[in-house]
């Protein structure tokens, strides 16, 4: 039985109601949601007419792209799963993933053949289909479209960042992608009348399902960008309209850091949308102060990935909170320790449920296993909870340090460093104390054309934070090491604070 909430019916709906509508554009092309429907059905009968079946993978290694977007939605209509990789892996962890997903296609852009072939499996390159289904042949896509298809049917399988350990690959379904998708539109909402700029890369959930599978939902027009370019974003802002975009906070840090940000002209940005990592107030401050409503949140791969959602009016009223659950999703606090529910105001772990949750690991039972309590994904993370009901992101329960006993934060102290007029971005790591047991060591980047000493910092430190809490010594590097998407890996930093002598 067809599945109401596959994802599939949505390309075909919106190709039959607004066939010329620009769905896409890209590098100076312009993909109509009738281009974009016929390319994915070409994709969905070629694959299954060479023997794909329902539950095949579908692995691709590209940049954002048009084909890309048509490949998802033939996967989506034929119960296939695509398996986007990162295309900034080695050729060891490339072939890792793909030798766990294994998948019965491996489409390749060309940029990155050289990358695919040193991991080994044969694979086939990825470009636009051949004449295809004509806008007057939509209506026969009725009947092929989702056809078998169940909502709890795997849509993604997305392979987590692995910051520590080997990836896990997150198997995200139909329904898990609509609700999270509905959501997000009640929350925040999306019209035909969009213009959404996407610089998210489509190896990440967020690619997908953070603005544009909803804006294809309703009818907007997407501005695809292969990559992040500042400059060029800029500029796209202000010549196309942008009405809508989303990024990490290191986005919205390279555009403020433009020169030409302040006379850039945002007037149509009506709302951007930040996730990843808590937005430092400085930073959220210098795009208020543009007049740009800026949307904050947090989720994660496994709740693909929207969990919570602090809306604009209280981006400045609730500075460094997340805010409160999107609709559908239910969120509490539990205790890492007896891992009961508390109650009220308090601090625990951030545990999720609802019809976003995923469906587990990929072959990972024994993972799957461990991410759930009582029906209740474990994110890993420490939230503070206050008496409004909204929710504050303190540390990974992992990333945690104990110093003379007592619990250490990074986020909180990242938080107050990135007070400080001279940091630009800042990160804490505990390392071993022959005294204290854990100590905390700061990386600071400093602004541009700012100076300080790490005396200077520590004071700073002093003044706004418990003893303990403040970092035994301040390090200045020029850049944090980061993953694909812009999170700070800290197993990494801590690496290299050790293995560098102070300077």
């Amino acid at each position: 039985m067809t599945g109401s909430l596959t994802l599939g019916r949505w390309l075909v709906d919106r190709a039959r109601a607004t066939p010329r509508r620009i769905a896409i554009e890209h590098e100076g092309r312009e993909v109509t949601y009738g281009d974009l429907e016929a390319a994915s059905e070409r994709y969905r009968g070629e694959w299954l007419d060479r023997g794909l079946r329902q539950g095949d993978r579908v692995a691709t290694l590209t940049g954002n792209s048009p084909e890309h977007v048509a490949v998802f939605f033939a996967c989506a209509k034929a119960g296939l799963v695509l398996t986007p990789l990162n295309w900034r892996l080695a050729p060891a962890e490339l072939e890792y993933q793909l030798g766990d997903a294994d998948p019965g296609l491996f489409l390749v852009e060309d940029e990155y053949a050289g990358l695919a072939a040193a991991a080994g499996p044969p694979f086939e390159r990825l470009e636009w289909p051949g004449p295809g289904a004509r806008h007057g042949d939509l209506a026969a896509a009725d009947t092929v479209s989702g056809m078998g298809v169940a909502d709890d049917d795997p849509l993604l399988l997305v392979y987590t960042s692995g910051t520590t350990g080997k990836p896990k690959g997150a198997l995200l379904t139909h329904a898990n992608c609509f609700w999270t998708n509905l959501g997000f539109d009640l929350a925040t909402g999306v019209s035909s009348d969009d213009v959404v700029l996407q610089v998210l890369p489509q190896f990440h959930c967020g690619g997908w399902n953070v603005q544009p599978l909803l804006a294809w939902w309703k009818g907007a027009t997407v501005v695809l960008e292969r990559g992040f370019d500042a400059v060029r974003c800029l500029e796209l802002i202000e010549r196309r309209g942008v009405t809508t975009m989303m990024g990490v906070p290191a986005v919205y840090l390279f555009l403020a850091q433009e020169p030409c940000f302040d006379s850039a002209d945002l007037s149509s940005l009506r709302r951007a949308v930040v996730g990843g990592a808590p937005m430092p107030e400085s930073l959220l401050a210098r795009w208020h102060d543009r007049g740009v409503a800026v949307v904050q949140g947090y989720g994660l791969t496994e709740a693909a990935p929207n969990v919570l959602c602090l809306p604009p009016e209280d981006a400045l009223r609730k500075r460094g909170f997340a805010g409160k659950p999107y609709p559908y999703v239910e969120v509490a606090l539990r205790d890492p320790s007896s891992g009961a529910l508390l109650d009220g105001p308090g601090e625990g772990e951030l545990v999720v449920r609802g019809p976003n949750v995923f469906a587990g690991y990929w072959k990972n039972p024994q993972a799957t296993a461990a991410a759930f309590a009582d029906g209740w994904l474990l994110t890993g993370d420490v939230a503070e909870r206050d008496g409004e009901g909204d929710y504050r992101i303190c540390s990974r329960v992992k990333d945690m340090y104990i110093s003379g006993g007592e619990n250490v934060y990074p986020a909180e102290v990242e938080a107050v460093l990135h007070e400080h007029a001279a940091v630009a971005e800042a990160a804490v790591v505990g390392v071993e104390d022959e005294r204290w047991g854990e100590v905390g060591v700061a990386a600071v980047v400093l602004a541009e054309d700012a100076a300080a000493t790490a005396g200077e910092i520590l004071d700073h430190c002093r003044a706004r934070l418990a003893r303990y809490k403040v970092p035994r010594e301040v390090r200045f590097v020029d850049e944090l090491p980061r993953s694909a998407l812009d999170k700070v890996q800290k197993d990494e930093l801590r690496t290299l604070l050790e293995r560098e002598p102070a300077r």
